[in-house]
């Protein structure tokens, strides 16, 4: 390995480490729920009815790990599923009232975070540091 990659490396590790991600049973922004459950639930507060099938290809999750996740937050309550109105193969999912409550909740509160941590990042670079992880991103 070159020092490049091992410089990216440790620049990753840390951010994931600093951020909390590693935190199983609280999201990086406090709340008392895994970090994969927030993102559903916050792409399901954003569009919804949504397609078990949409959600794993927005969440990058495989088929399997999409349907696990999903009969989870179906048994807590969170989300409702049902056969798609258009096609009865599929399946639909539409948050309850209590999921959407919690998936407000958790936007918001990951909403404050992000503006914590902008907050103490120079303005003049913010841009800089939002490119940057749109170009990571689009290296994965």
């Amino acid at each position: 390995m070159n020092d490049d990659t091992r410089a990216l490396r440790a620049a990753f590790v840390g951010v994931v480490r600093q951020f909390g991600l590693l935190e199983t049973d609280r999201t990086p922004c406090g709340q008392p729920l895994a970090v994969s459950h927030a993102h559903a639930l916050t792409e399901l507060l954003d569009a919804q009815p949504l397609r078990q099938g949409e959600l794993g290809q927005r969440l990058g999750l495989t088929k399997s790990g999409t349907s696990r996740m999903v009969a989870q937050l179906e048994r807590k309550g969170w989300i409702n599923r049902a056969p798609d109105a258009v096609d009865g193969r599929v399946w639909s999912l539409q948050l309850t009232e209590a999921g959407e409550r919690l998936a407000g909740r958790t936007l918001t509160a990951s909403l404050a975070r992000f503006d914590a941590i902008l907050i103490a990042i120079d303005p003049e670079r913010r841009r800089d540091v939002v490119a940057a992880l749109e170009l990571l991103r689009g290296a994965l």
